[in-house]
């Protein structure tokens, strides 16, 4: 009797744990399905033509027409020079957003000196200040420095953010024990390699995580390009602009290039999303 109620209960188990099981991966798959349906429903329209939207009953597999659109894509506009435009700029944004937020966060988390409070709390209070009060300030300084136009205006304001000093400083002080910086100490490393060797391994998910935060913010950034570009010096989001400015919008057109400006995303995305995860089962063996 016992090994019969002892059987009974691995098999209520093993199904109440496939049922568990079940739920899980169907909620997995229609959360996936659910993020990635916007994605495929713009290659879908941007593969066909704009009559597709007129049909009652939609079709639900891509056509044919997505390289002729993405060439009247490349026709319409300087879509070329708007995707070159971004990479420079999101890429040069990216880098010294974590560089330099990383920095900042190490000596806010890990250094002793007069007025570090009272700085990382004049930091974290431009966060309050909405963006759009700078911008005719800034725009008239970069009109002074002659950088109106081009695209040391856009990449200049944004080489490091508060937002980023925040989050790289409350992760390396979780991150980064003061034993391993008396020990490097000790051992001779000077501030710099300490920062090098002891400190950046150990904030590489943080860093990761911020810097594809970082590049699809500068990417997806509209407002300030508008005001300080040159028609004839757009960015991608500018050139998608202009892709809808007409009387008549073609929206094969206009998700041609917006599936276009994703895929620049999506690697980045691909690239630091392994970092991420790579920190994270690098943390939890080691705890």
């Amino acid at each position: 009797m016992p090994r019969a109620l002892r059987r009974s209960a691995r098999n209520e188990e093993r199904s109440s744990g496939g049922r568990a099981r079940f739920w899980t991966y169907g909620l997995l798959i229609a959360f996936v399905a659910g993020s990635a349906f916007p994605f495929y429903w713009s290659f879908l329209v941007a593969s066909r033509d704009s009559g597709m939207l007129t049909e009652t009953v939609p079709p639900l597999l891509p056509g044919g027409n997505f390289l002729a659109n993405a060439q009247r894509v490349f026709d319409s506009v300087p879509f070329w020079k708007a995707l070159g435009n971004s990479v420079v700029v999101s890429g040069t944004v990216t880098l010294t957003t974590v560089l330099f937020s990383t920095l900042a966060g190490f000596a806010f988390a890990k250094l002793r000196f007069r007025g570090r409070n009272a700085l990382f709390l004049f930091v974290v209070a431009t966060l309050a200040v909405p963006t759009q009060l700078g911008i005719i300030p800034l725009y008239l300084a970069m009109s002074e420095l002659g950088w109106a136009g081009g695209l040391q205006a856009v990449v200049v304001p944004n080489l490091v953010t508060a937002i980023g000093v925040f989050w790289m400083r409350q992760y390396t002080v979780e991150a980064v024990p003061f034993e391993l910086i008396e020990a490097a100490r000790v051992d001779g490393c000077s501030m710099l390699r300490v920062f090098w060797h002891v400190c950046l391994p150990a904030v590489r998910p943080a860093a990761a995580f911020l810097g594809m935060f970082t590049f699809m913010t500068s990417w997806n950034d509209f407002l300030w390009p508008l005001v300080v570009l040159d028609a004839e010096n757009p960015t991608v989001q500018l050139a998608l602009e202009r892709l809808q400015s007409g009387f008549y919008v073609d929206y094969s057109l206009v998700l041609a290039g917006t599936t276009l400006a994703t895929i620049p995303v999506l690697v980045v995305f691909v690239l630091l999303g392994r970092q991420i995860v790579a920190g994270i089962m690098q943390g939890a063996v080691k705890g």
